[in-house]
């Protein structure tokens, strides 16, 4: 859900801070999620100001650069030099001044500075709308109207919007939060029991009137359990334009695209009050009526998007007395939607069955805004109060007269849902003593209705907006949400009973395995195991688990592979300049191999990305690289226990390694390919190391742990270089050096690779360490040296490698 902080300030006593109206959300459940600033303009044109070209010279040394002086306001005009053909004397201009930064339609913001620019200093710059972010044309500088102030900052002039804008993680419960009204009322609800009583602002007025009654349209509801509230007004004589610059700019800050003034207002009123409205072109309402049924299944129907679709029988249509002419509750048609043309609207509220919009919606692959506020259900009670609303906005903006009655066919009136709620009740489930005014004070802030107040009881009419509540602990819910729930009291003691944890051992090693890797600076992420289906080619998508009643486009496939989703992640720090990043993730993956038989795997993943460390005095920075990856590979494995880890190359193109233990391939090292990275927009190299956890699981549970004493003799060490061809690889010597069987041999460790044409052609030299102990006594030189000669004669057999002196 995103929410718009200007937007929601409209309807609060008085402004809050961003940050702290940020922690008053969490602490009653809607939940921020982020919180960014949102600037119509990249930077709000922060330093520009308006010149004046005072005069224009040619420049000394280049034909295509003339010299300005240009008045800002300032005790002495500016000397620039611009490379414009269209600056001339007398034009008001846009003039970034040194220490200004200015951000381009494209590219990377651009920091003004003292230039001299074919030797001759030039104090700024005269801008174009494309680098400045006010339009696309680089075709010369943009010259302002002569009304411009000189002097005066360009933000006043083209007074930019900006914004912050909050992502809630809104659970499917909350419906009455899911607009900015909704989530405004929570807010004072938290202020009216945390410090003074504080009342929303409401965006309803009593300034409806009928101007007159010469389109009126008849409301014919059939199907009444599927709508069981139906309400209509006619607007005649409205002119369909552009939206004004207010509504255009809240529209856009929270990521909607401005369309007309009327659907425009339509979408306003749904981000303000949650409840969806249609508005028709009244003059494709044939014979003036408007009738709400059901179609015979197979009806075609073309929708808004142009598609002809074919109609379920239990899909629910908006009908004039010929035809259908919107999908109800989910997406309008083609012949009766609002275009330039039209004159006479007829804007519709309704209350519609969430079941049925929702089975209509998942059927056609509707996901829209109007179809999940109606599957969530919206208040009922406020059908009326929203189209006079959203009437007296479109007279405001798109001119014409109220032109019909309201026309309200409800059927049915609902009774509110009525809730007792006993006080010990409230404790037992809260841990908490509440004063019973400050019960009355939330409860009232919130919409509900003292009905009958007893001794130890206490009954509520549950407000419309609110359908989700019918039960005593929801009202508890709602009493700890507005009293924080960071707020809900610990106790000072807490009895369990013990247990033997069936999960204990994975629990423990996931523990551990987390605690290691952030000690080695990387941090944990969780990333949602729905993804999105075009990361993934019709290979994987065949054994890849869909989604039915996906809630978006993008999300609607089950991940096959953990890389995707860490990439998103990688990718959404990359583009904030975060670009040295070390995750971890333990997740899951999900394959289908037939209907009804899903495989569930659970992994751990390692991506590293950008520099090992930042610089500092002591040491320069070293770019990660594969086989730091591979290192940790090695270290996770001894840190669970398991010392048979072996590398194995992998099939195909690319830096890919296969980590097998005990001839069993549990996970893999790889270098992500560039084709890969292209599609998240990624530019530097990314490492991944995917390791299936039950196959470690698996082997850490086999491993018997061995306790011995430290060895108390002296370790002996030799180093040994010798030239091999360039192909063999340290996992191949490390091969030859097990077959060896060497049980003196403690560790070998490759220190040194070196690559030169004296050594011959498609030769290198490696380097290697070679540490031997023995437990029960000191070893001797003649001993070491007898190993180390098998070493030698094991890699003139099997490697063809060369000693080198």
């Amino acid at each position: 859900m995103t929410i718009s902080y200007n937007w929601l300030c409209d309807y609060l006593p008085e402004a809050i801070e961003p940050e702290k109206l940020s922690k008053i959300l969490t602490s009653i459940g809607l939940e921020v999620e982020s919180l960014e600033k949102y600037e119509s303009i990249r930077g709000g044109l922060a330093g520009l100001v308006i010149g004046e070209v005072l005069e224009t010279s040619q420049h000394p040394n280049a034909d295509k650069l003339k010299l300005t002086r240009v008045n800002i306001g300032a005790a002495e005009p500016l000397q620039i030099v611009c490379g414009a053909a269209n600056v001339a004397a007398g034009q008001k201009v846009v003039v970034a001044t040194i220490g200004t930064t200015i951000y381009p339609v494209t590219g990377d913001p651009m920091t003004m500075k003292l230039a001299k620019i074919r030797s001759v200093e030039s104090q700024g710059m005269i801008c174009a709308e494309d680098e400045i972010g006010l339009g696309t044309s680089h075709e010369g500088i943009l010259v302002m109207p002569a009304d411009a102030v000189v002097g005066s900052p360009a933000a006043d002039y083209f007074k930019p919007y900006a914004d912050w804008i909050y992502e809630i993680g809104l659970t499917p419960n909350r419906m009455d939060a899911m607009s900015h009204y909704g989530v405004a009322r929570d807010v004072c609800a938290y202020l009216t029991h945390h410090i003074t009583e504080t009342r929303v602002k409401t965006p309803f007025t009593n300034g409806f009137s009928v101007d007159n009654t010469s389109l009126p349209i008849k409301v014919t509801i059939e199907n009444t359990e599927a709508c069981q509230r139906y309400a209509g007004v006619s607007i005649s004589g409205v002119t369909v334009g552009e939206s004004p610059k207010w509504l255009k700019d809240r529209l856009v800050a929270i990521g909607l695209r401005s369309i007309n003034n009327i659907v425009d207002i339509t979408n306003f009123i749904l981000h303000e009050t949650g409840q969806p409205l249609h508005a028709f072109d009244a003059d494709a309402i044939t014979g003036g009526e408007v009738i709400v049924k059901n179609l015979a299944s197979g009806t075609p129907f073309v929708t808004l998007d142009e598609k002809e679709r074919k109609l379920d029988a239990e899909d629910l249509m908006i009908c004039n007395a010929k035809e259908g002419m919107c999908i109800a509750g989910v997406f309008g048609g083609l012949k009766s939607g609002v275009t330039a043309a039209t004159k006479n609207i007829f804007l519709e509220s309704a209350w519609f069955h969430p079941v049925s919009i929702r089975k209509t919606s998942v059927r056609h692959e509707l996901r829209t805004d109007a179809a999940t506020r109606f599957e969530k259900g919206v208040d009922i009670s406020n059908t009326v109060n929203v189209l006079k609303r959203a009437a007296l906005l479109i007279k405001e903006i798109a001119g014409g007269s109220i032109t019909s009655e309201i026309m309200d066919v409800y059927p049915s009136p609902r009774p509110r849902t009525e809730v007792s709620l006993k006080n010990h009740y409230l404790k037992k489930l809260s841990g908490k003593n509440y004063h019973a005014d400050a019960i009355k004070r939330i409860l009232i802030s919130l919409g509900f209705e003292i009905v009958r107040e007893g001794l130890d009881e206490l009954r509520v009419a549950v407000p419309y907006s609110k359908p989700d509540i019918s039960i005593p602990a929801d009202i508890v819910e709602e009493i700890l949400r507005i009293d924080g729930l960071d707020n809900i009291e610990i106790p000072a003691t807490i009895t369990i009973s013990p247990a033997v944890e069936a999960l204990g051992q994975k629990e423990a090693l996931k523990d551990k395995i987390a605690t290691y890797l952030v000690g080695q600076g990387f941090t944990e992420i969780l990333t949602n195991s729905i993804t999105n289906s075009k990361y993934f080619d019709e290979e994987v998508l065949a054994v890849t688990v869909k989604m039915i009643n996906n809630l978006s486009e993008e999300l609607n496939v089950l991940r096959p592979s953990m890389l995707e989703t860490g990439l998103e992640s990688i990718a959404y720090n990359l583009n904030r300049r975060n670009q040295n990043l070390r995750f971890f993730e333990i997740g899951k993956t999900y394959l289908t191999r037939a209907v009804g038989d899903y495989v569930e795997t659970e992994h751990l993943c390692l991506y590293i990305t950008g520099n090992d460390h930042e610089d500092s005095w002591r040491e320069k920075s070293r770019s990660n690289d594969f086989y730091r990856l591979k290192g940790l590979a090695t270290a996770l494995f001894h840190l669970s226990g398991i010392g048979n880890l072996q590398f194995e190359k992998a099939d195909g193109d690319g830096l890919v390694l296969n980590l097998v233990s005990g001839k069993k391939q549990v996970g893999k090292l790889m270098q992500v390919p560039a084709g890969k990275l292209q599609a998240f927009d990624i530019k530097q190299p990314v490492f991944v190391l995917d390791i299936e956890f039950g196959s470690l699981l698996e082997a850490v549970s086999q491993n018997r742990i061995r306790y011995r004493e430290v060895n108390k003799f002296p370790v002996m060490q030799r180093d040994l270089a010798m030239v091999v061809n360039r192909g063999i690889s340290f996992d191949q010597i490390e091969q030859a050096v097990k077959k060896l069987k060497l049980p003196r041999l403690q560790e070998m460790r490759l220190f040194d690779v070196f690559e030169s044409e004296k050594l011959g052609a498609d030769k290198k030299s490696m380097a290697i360490s070679f540490l031997f102990a023995d437990e029960e006594k000191t070893l001797t030189d003649k001993e070491v040296d007898a190993m180390i000669s098998k070493l030698v004669q094991g890699f003139e057999k099997d490697l063809a490698a060369e000693i080198r002196k």
